[in-house]
């Protein structure tokens, strides 16, 4: 059986220590215990950071906003005898990237390989923020063509397949959305078979990594996309298939095998939505047809149907119980 304690998220903030602890407690936790690697803030004074980990199996994810630093895996770190990789992937700001003897600038939104067995500097020279995907090279070296000839060669933003990538990996870090071991090994191998695809996967990983990475992050990508948007009342799945790039059939197909539909999906969305405005006190000067009408209802007795099929009670049911 997995120790749930080894998925559970670690939140770092230099807010809170005192400003002259700042920076010591930053390079003990981020250098000496997440990255093994030694940092230089341009400015002790006004450094700041916030560092958020979890450590699944075979896929450590991070994601780091900062001050401007250089951050350094020297020859000295380089006795841990580490040899993973990371898939840095910018968010925020400017990054350099040194390396082999080479440079490479990470804009917004792009992204670099970068190996644990070899010195790397990082610069960043203003406010931003990275995620850092790690994978063993035992997991990765099967799926990837050339995997060391893919380090240190910048990835760009336009690259189709990073976009969902950082779509799918983003929720693994943040919420806690694995709620079983199998989910956990199942979102590890998405997470690999995405990153193999962004590097150049092999002839013959390539079909497997499409079927399951590729399918588990648009259906992740178009469950987020609706629950963002599900008060839109014009909201489809013609447009959510336009903004993800497929066809609405292909999106209909992947609501299939998750043993959902489309319309289905959005349904529930709005009545959570709905539900969440009755018991909350912030919305107590609303009426329930307005509530209808803002979480995408375009009728009211629909919804009243609807809702009551949902949760066994009548929306107005539900207001006075939560106002008892």
């Amino acid at each position: 059986m997995i120790d749930r304690c080894v998925f559970q998220r670690v939140r770092f903030s230099t807010a809170d220590f005192p400003e002259q602890d700042r920076v010591a407690m930053w390079r003990e936790h981020y250098g000496r215990t997440i990255f093994r690697a030694d940092a230089e803030p341009a400015c002790d004074a006004s450094f700041r950071a916030v560092v958020v980990s979890r450590a699944l199996p075979e896929l450590p994810l991070l994601y780091g906003s900062l001050s401007a630093v250089r951050i350094m895996r020297t020859r000295a770190f380089l006795a841990d005898g580490k040899d993973d990789f990371a898939l840095v992937v910018n968010q925020a700001g400017s990054i350099a990237a040194h390396a082999r003897g080479r440079e490479a600038t990470l804009r917004e939104g792009d992204a670099i390989l970068v190996s644990s067995g070899e010195a790397t500097t990082f610069d960043r020279s203003t406010f931003g923020g990275s995620y850092s995907i790690r994978i063993p090279r035992a997991a990765l070296s099967s799926l990837v063509v050339d995997l060391d000839e893919a380090v240190m060669r910048r990835i760009p933003r336009e690259h189709g397949l990073l976009k969902l990538l950082t779509g799918y990996a983003g929720p693994l870090l943040h919420e806690d959305v694995l709620t079983t071991p199998d989910l956990q090994r199942l979102a590890v191998t998405h997470v690999h078979d995405l990153v193999a695809l962004v590097l150049g996967a092999t002839r013959e990983a390539a079909p497997d990594a499409q079927k399951r990475g590729v399918r588990a992050a648009r259906l992740s990508a178009a469950k987020a996309h609706v629950a963002k948007h599900s008060h839109d009342p014009v909201l489809s799945i013609r447009s959510v298939a336009q903004d993800l790039g497929v066809t609405p059939r292909h999106l209909q197909r992947l609501f299939e095998r998750d043993g959902s539909t489309f319309s289905a999906f959005l349904l529930n969305q709005r009545l959570l939505r709905a539900h969440r405005m009755l018991i909350s006190p912030r919305f107590d000067r609303y009426q329930v047809s307005e509530i209808a009408y803002r979480v995408g209802f375009g009728d009211l007795s629909y919804f009243n149907r609807c809702f009551r099929l949902r949760y066994g009670a009548t929306p107005r049911d539900i207001r006075e119980s939560a106002t008892r």
